[in-house]
This record gives structure tokens, C-alpha cells and sequence, in this order.
């Protein structure tokens, strides 16, 4: 357990944006769980996240100890494709549930990182540990890891202010057109079945761009680049349209060509959260959707674009 002392330099509006400033390596919503959790001090009392400080105030806010997670590591094959002492970026594969949740506390991404002796608690919380962002259990793909606090705070911070580069391969049914454009509209819960989001009138803003790649007699392959990051915001705006993913059950119909959806996290791109280099990542195809697409240009015939 370590306490940091500060003098307050500058009047600041809010409590926890003057610690985000304090170089603590911490994320603001860690700072703002710490200071609800008694852990920061204005001038010796308890004080709001949201609370103001004025010039010549003392800050103490102390970091406890991580608590302990109640995770088991299991040894689960997972593709790392780069690695360092402040994050990794994995090829998730489908099927595979990013973080621990209520009913399924292990076989998850968290799980398997654990076993390869990489030391994840308190970072990011206790809930889903070292996880910024996550793809649904039946999407595959590239996902970036936090390894440190203050790489947790610098990529979430990235998604926030939209500063990260990410790209799908999806497989729509039907003529998706035209070739390219822009999928707009607000996303929230469906109020008609709540495991499902909907496009709906005081929902989230949510924008998706596409490009088609190629054409089948009965499917579209797109490259997607999600602008924001809501819950199925891909799913959601392609079955809006009507072409929802093949092997989508929840937002068109099971396929007998594939178990899951077709969506693949192919690109992702990001600013190292401590030396700022620019870095880019990609993913080829896993070999189960390479041989829907095998199996489609032999059945359907492949259209031109």
C-alpha cells in the first residue's frame, strides 16, 4: 500500500481530473473508484470525484494493494502476436469469452493470459483484469491486453477520445449496396428483448463504415470499420438493413454453414500508451471462415464487383 501526497498548484473543477494530471498511472475511472472508496483525502477529510479543489489544498490518495482475484489460470491455446512490458495483442479465437462474468467464471481470455504467468490483478479492475475493450465470444480476432495501470488508462483513453483503428471482415446475406458508404444510427437496449440492442430513439450514437470486397450469389464479404464501439454495433446496423451476418442467431438466423457468426476482427491499430509509436496489427482469416468463403465461391459461383 502506497499513499501520494500532493499540493494542490491550480484550482481544478474536479477532484478526479486533477489526480488523472498527477502522472499517478492510473485510470480515471480507477481514480474515480478510489476516491468513492474512502482512498482520497482533501485537507484530511473525504471528498466526491466530483468535488473541486482550490490552490494550496492537500490531496493524500492512497493505492491499496490489488485484491485477490478469484480466477483459476487455465492453460487454453491462445495466439499472442506482440508483446511487451506494458501490453500484448491476441488473435482471440471464437468461442472464446473475452473476461469472467456472473454464471462464467472460467474458460475465458482472462483465464488463459493468467496461465501464461502474466500478472494481471487490480489492473483495470477485479471484474474483467487487463481487458480494455472485448469482442463478442463468437467473434474472432485481434484485441490489445493491458499489463499496467497506466496502459490500461492510456488505451481506454484512446477508445474514448476514438483514437483507435479497427477493422472487421464480415460476411452479410444477401446484396449489400451500395458498394461502400456509412451505417448511422443510435444503438441501446431493444426494449422487446433485452439480450438484444437495437437501433432506437435515445440509444448511444453509433456510426459504421463498409466497403465491399467481394460478392457471392447470395452473400456480401465487407471490410467494416466500426467510428464507435457500442455493444453488436456491427450485427446491429447490418440487420437493421436488412443483411444481418451469416450465422448471426440473434440478430437474423443460424447457418448450417457455420456454428457463430461470421465477423472477424482482421486490423487493429493503436498508439503505444507509454512511447506513442504508432502500431498496426493484422489478422488473416482463421481457417473456418477462409472455408465459408472456399465453400461459397464453389456453390454459389463468385460475382464480380
Amino acid at each position: 500500500m502506497k499513499t501520494r501526497e500532493l499540493e494542490v498548484a491550480q484550482d481544478s473543477k474536479r477532484l478526479d481530473l486533477y489526480l488523472a494530471c498527477q502522472g499517478l498511472g492510473l485510470s480515471r475511472a480507477r481514480l474515480q473508484r478510489l476516491i468513492r472508496e474512502g482512498w482520497a483525502l482533501v485537507n484530511g477529510k473525504p471528498a466526491k470525484a466530483a468535488s473541486g479543489v482550490k490552490t494550496g489544498d492537500r490531496v493524500a490518495v492512497t493505492i491499496p494493494p490489488p485484491k485477490p482475484l478469484d480466477l483459476v489460470p487455465q492453460a487454453i491455446p491462445l495466439s499472442v502476436v506482440y508483446q511487451d512490458a506494458e501490453l500484448m495483442v491476441v488473435d482471440k479465437p471464437a468461442g472464446l469469452t473475452a473476461h469472467p462474468a456472473p454464471g462464467h467464471p472460467s474458460n475465458t481470455l482472462v483465464n488463459a493470459i493468467l496461465a501464461m504467468g502474466i500478472d494481471l490483478p487490480g489492473i483495470g479492475g477485479t471484474r474483467r483484469p487487463g481487458i480494455v475493450h472485448r469482442l463478442d465470444k463468437d467473434t474472432s480476432g485481434l484485441m490489445m491486453v493491458a499489463k499496467t495501470d497506466k496502459a490500461h488508462g492510456g488505451l481506454s483513453r484512446q477508445i474514448k477520445e476514438r483514437r483507435i483503428r479497427k477493422g472487421y471482415l464480415a460476411l452479410a446475406l444477401g446484396k449489400l449496396t451500395p458498394d461502400r458508404g456509412v451505417l448511422d444510427g443510435p444503438i441501446g437496449r431493444d426494449i422487446r428483448n433485452r439480450k438484444r440492442m437495437a437501433v432506437a430513439t435515445g440509444g448511444r450514437d453509433a456510426r459504421t463504415r463498409y466497403q465491399v470486397s467481394r460478392r457471392f450469389a447470395g452473400h456480401t464479404l465487407a471490410e467494416v470499420y466500426p467510428e464507435t464501439g457500442r455493444t453488436h454495433q456491427i450485427r446491429v446496423h447490418l440487420a437493421t438493413l436488412g443483411h444481418p451476418l451469416m450465422g448471426d442467431a440473434l440478430y437474423g438466423g443460424r447457418s448450417p454453414l457455420l456454428d457463430g457468426q461470421f465477423l472477424h476482427a482482421h486490423l487493429l491499430g493503436f498508439r503505444h500508451p507509454v512511447t506513442g509509436e504508432w502500431m498496426e496489427f493484422r489478422s488473416p482469416l482463421p481457417e473456418r471462415l477462409a472455408d465459408v468463403l472456399a465453400s461459397l465461391t464453389g456453390k454459389d459461383g463468385e460475382g464480380a464487383l
